[in-house]
């Protein structure tokens, strides 16, 4: 299957695996990669930029194919440093970022310059449109069906994608409730070109959670 999303990041299936806290590790985004899809490593679940290079190093080890790294932005007063992840990033030569929280344009010029490709996580059309009018190359249509939803947009994804489809010229994969083929189906009728799977991994081998 190709679209604009798997000819982006260079992957075989339009699946991104979602950017998950305490679940991102390289085993996981290795497994995804492997399998065709986008695995991403969540950054901000590694202790320190150090930590994340490591992290980046394993996953490198555990695949060939492309992943990338997940990047938050917090609205705290002891923010993450920031500076030192994008750089952990760019040296780890990953080629792919999900940012997602605030807006990531301070860090665009970075990513752009390492021939990183940018998908930001929006919850509304505006917000879509704003990332792309600064430069990034894809976004994650985030319906208030997504797990650990950012926004303050209660629009689901039966509304929300096909508007989002109508006002953006950048691709763009859905993101929240799906989980097998007939979502991506649906995402895809609707407009996106892909998908964003993040809680259904959590049924996967490779995912740090325990069952009692």
């Amino acid at each position: 299957m190709k679209t604009r999303i798997t000819e982006m990041f260079g992957i075989q299936h339009p699946i991104i695996q979602g950017g998950m806290h305490y679940v991102g590790f390289a085993e996981m985004a290795a497994a995804v990669s492997n399998a065709g899809g986008l695995g991403i490593i969540t950054a901000l679940t590694q202790k320190t930029p150090a930590d994340l290079a490591n992290e980046i190093a394993r996953c490198r080890d555990m695949t060939d194919k492309p992943f990338g790294v997940n990047v938050t932005f917090l609205p705290t007063v002891n923010a993450p440093d920031y500076p030192a992840i994008i750089k952990a990033i760019i040296d780890g030569g990953v080629k792919a970022v999900e940012t997602a929280g605030n807006n990531p344009l301070q860090v665009l010029p970075y990513l752009k310059d390492a021939g990183i490709k940018v998908i930001h996580k929006c919850t509304s059309v505006r917000h879509s449109l704003k990332a792309q009018s600064i430069g990034c190359d894809a976004v994650s249509v985030d319906g208030f069906e997504c797990g650990g939803h950012p926004g303050e947009d209660d629009i689901p994804n039966m509304i929300l994608l096909p508007r989002a489809a109508d006002e953006l010229d950048i691709p763009f994969v859905a993101s929240g409730g799906m989980a097998d083929g007939r979502s991506l189906v649906a995402a895809m009728a609707m407009g996106a070109e892909g998908m964003n799977m993040g809680t259904r991994f959590i049924a996967t081998k490779e995912a740090p959670v325990m069952t009692m």
